[in-house]
């Protein structure tokens, strides 16, 4: 079974096409500055070379022809007809409480899709479009959606509420969500393999740190608690998310700047967090090099990532009633040895104790970088959200 993997952003497409026959990719590639000039599709074969197409992209559903024309391309293509694909797994930003898994592409999931647009609208106008585009495009071939937002949906209610009257949960549906429930779930069932173990015995914390980031409590396979929320600004500081406020803190600083609620929202959004923190850059190698060099404010956005983290570690560990392992995944899990060294260097009292030598070799590859006998295991588990979506996708299509 061969399954186009598509992810729209706001202006970007992201695209894998799999062979679910044993997981291979045959093909990946990057549609950037969709609706601005520029636009250009960088195409890469499994076995070939890497092909850049400049073009003018209006929109998503241009972008999704000029990805379909390209693989099927008689140069650098790699199948000869999209007949041969049998699936498209779409990723799609936010289901609200309507979607709790993956599921076929139907007009009620088109509808659930558009009725989150309010609470995803960035992204969910571009799934939905990417959507419509390979309907239009692809006649006959089954669609799935695979939502970030799903995986969550196991949390308890005393988990999801906020504590503002319930009025306002039922009429807006104002509701903790979680986001990058595709990464966690994926590394959580690699953990359970690395283990041994089955994943409904375990009791793990998924740590996604990169410029976006957030830590799930996942219990016996199910997700119980999430840093994110509402949307994705809640939770640990990041790149450019303040993470975690006072309430009062936004209308105090939109009343001193005298900034609308949409330029706090965007303040917030894009100019704060470790960004915002140390003056220096959003990108955590950037402030690594900086703090080594003696700036005191990149070192000041690394400790305040660092015990943001911890803090979560420590509450997700009561609300598992213990943790048997802590993963770190995305680009800033998977390839700093130094942050999760000191991100772990406190949490001896969960049994965490990990191998220096391991932790430095641990870079783009499963690794379980605990010392030899310690009660809490620590893995390293590169996330790879594109193959569960096109395993989802599999299981869903396998099943019709």
């Amino acid at each position: 079974m061969k399954v186009l993997v598509i992810n729209c952003g706001s202006s970007s497409l992201k695209y894998q096409l799999m062979d679910m026959d044993n997981n291979n990719r045959i093909a990946k590639g990057l549609v950037e500055r969709i609706g601005l000039p520029g636009a250009l599709l960088t195409h890469k074969p499994k076995d070939g070379e890497k092909e850049v197409i400049v073009a003018e992209l209006p929109n998503h559903a241009a972008a999704i022809k000029l990805v379909l024309e390209t693989v099927v391309d008689p140069d650098y293509g790699v199948v000869k007809s999209l007949s041969e694909i049998d699936a498209v797994g779409h990723r799609v930003l936010h289901g609200g409480e309507k979607v709790s898994g993956s599921v076929l592409i139907d007009d009620e999931v088109k509808q659930a899709i558009e009725d989150c647009i309010e609470l995803g609208p960035l992204h969910n106008p571009a799934n939905l479009a990417g959507i419509e585009a390979c309907e239009r495009m692809m006649p006959g071939i089954r669609q799935v959606a695979v939502f970030d937002t799903a995986f969550h949906q196991t949390m308890p209610p005393e988990a999801y509420l906020y504590g503002i009257p319930y009025e306002l949960y039922e009429k807006y549906k104002i509701r903790r969500y979680g986001f990058h429930g595709t990464s966690h779930k994926y590394v959580s069932q690699r953990a359970a393999a690395m283990l041994g173990k089955r994943i409904e015995k375990l009791r793990l914390i998924s740590c996604h740190l990169g410029n976006g980031s957030s830590l799930a409590a996942i219990k016996h396979g199910k997700s119980i608690e999430t840093s994110m929320g509402f949307t994705p600004l809640e939770g640990l500081m990041m790149g450019t998310r303040s993470g975690d406020l006072d309430p009062t803190i936004v209308s105090f600083i939109m009343k001193k700047e005298n900034l609308s609620g949409e330029q706090i929202n965007d303040f917030l959004n894009k100019k704060c967090g470790v960004l915002g923190l140390s003056g220096v850059s959003s990108d955590f190698r950037d402030l690594q090099k900086a703090a080594e060099e003696g700036n005191y404010r990149a070192q000041l956005a690394l400790d305040v990532f660092v015990h943001d983290v911890k803090k979560y570690v420590g509450a997700y560990s009561a609300a598992l009633d213990g943790v048997d392992a802590i993963i770190f995944t995305a680009g800033l899990g998977e390839n700093s040895p130094e942050m999760r060294k000191n991100i772990c260097n406190t949490l001896s009292y969960l049994g965490v104790s990990i191998d220096d030598e391991k932790n430095q070799a641990a870079r783009g590859e499963e690794v379980d970088i605990s010392m030899w006998g310690a009660k809490c295991r620590v893995l390293v588990i590169p996330t790879d959200e594109e193959l569960m979506i096109a395993l989802d996708t599999k299981e869903i299509v396998s099943q019709l």
